[in-house]
């Protein structure tokens, strides 16, 4: 496959992605499929939250945590109902979409309430610490772990891989717009600028020696697409560089934005049905706009649009054997509700 990225003066052509895809992941479009877990699911549902069979008009989003509506209590209660596995010091939740991991003093954030959890998981005094997790906006595996050299073990283990382009997380995202090709790699450069308040991943052509000095980073991501329907793709991607918001830019100089970023999709134009991108210093963030066929399938009005969650879940992460020669041990958290209908919506089934 061949992926075009911009680089100055014309288009850049990659060759084919390298492999390690994980086959049969089981994604598939079902009103039964796992929100953070049953009990999880339980705890939103009894603060007022729809069942996924409700109908998509009375709550459109089932299962989606809403940050300001619930106390430090009921946020362990989630978190520790989102529990996935637990294995000797390792603790492995599926983060809710929305959900910090740090933040401002005050703030509540998982960091915040890990003590916290630790005592309802029955840890004692022990000190948990986070080894992985998806960003706010993702939802998804969250690795912690109470012993700090299993921690550093597991923290070794990914620098290597990242620095011999050995993939160790996988997602889950629903595009709008389907990728050119059906698997292959996205580089580009990118840097963060503060713009009118708000801290923003921009994209470098042609970096000289200096931007890279001044914080400009080259990333990596490998991407497949699993499957295509109503103009929209369920794709798998594999970061394999770490810079914030990486997937959700790399997804728009796709020319796909990530269904619910409101953040980088205004970048996207379309004309006579011709998609291209704007100029990154004459496009502000703003709610993603999607066309009135798209909301049919979606079950949505515009208004209900502008309040939909970033489809991005950290779906699969490998980490080591417990000894050299073991196989790696796969890590998975089930999709959210508001997924898995979405998906539903747009006959996207994992084949």
């Amino acid at each position: 496959a061949r992926v075009f990225v911009p680089e100055m003066g014309g288009w850049r052509v990659l060759g084919q992605a390298s492999g390690g895809w994980r086959r049969g992941l089981g994604i598939r479009a079902t009103s039964t499929a796992a929100g953070f877990g049953t009990k999880a699911r339980h705890q939103l549902q009894r603060r007022g939250a729809s069942k996924p069979s409700d109908p998509p008009g009375d709550q459109p989003f089932p299962g989606l945590l809403r940050p300001g509506t619930f106390s430090r209590e009921e946020l362990v209660d989630v978190l520790r109902a989102a529990v996935v596995d637990r294995k000797g010091p390792l603790v492995t939740l599926n983060k809710p979409q929305g959900l910090p991991v740090t933040g401002k003093p005050g703030e509540l954030t998982l960091l915040s309430v890990l003590p916290e959890l630790s005592r309802s998981l029955g840890l004692g005094e022990q000190e948990v610490q986070v080894v992985r997790a998806s960003g706010k906006e993702a939802s998804g595996l969250v690795l912690l772990s109470s012993c700090p050299q299993t921690a550093s073990r597991l923290q070794k283990f990914f620098t290597h891989s990242r620095r011999a382009r050995k993939p160790t997380a996988t997602y889950c995202a629903v595009t709008d717009g389907i990728p050119v090709t059906s698997e292959g790699k996205i580089q580009a450069a990118l840097k963060l600028e503060h713009i009118d308040g708000v801290n923003l991943v921009v994209p470098v052509q042609s970096p000289s020696r200096k931007d890279i000095m001044e914080g400009v980073k080259r990333t990596l991501s490998h991407f497949r697409v699993v499957a295509t329907g109503s103009g929209c793709a369920l794709v798998q991607l594999q970061p394999l560089t770490v810079f914030p918001s990486q997937l959700q830019a790399h997804m728009a100089l796709q020319l796909c934005p990530v269904l619910g970023d409101h953040t980088y999709s205004a970048r996207v134009g379309t004309v006579l049905g011709q998609r291209f991108l704007l100029p990154v210093e004459s496009t502000k963030p703003q709610r993603q706009v999607l066309d009135e066929a798209l909301l049919g399938r979606l079950c949505l009005t515009a208004s209900q649009a502008a309040r939909l969650p970033l489809h991005l879940h950290l779906h699969c992460l490998r980490l080591p054997g417990a000894r050299p020669r073991d196989p790696p041990i796969e890590l998975l958290a089930p999709l959210p509700s508001y997924f898995s209908r979405t998906l539903q919506c747009l006959g996207l089934h994992y084949q």
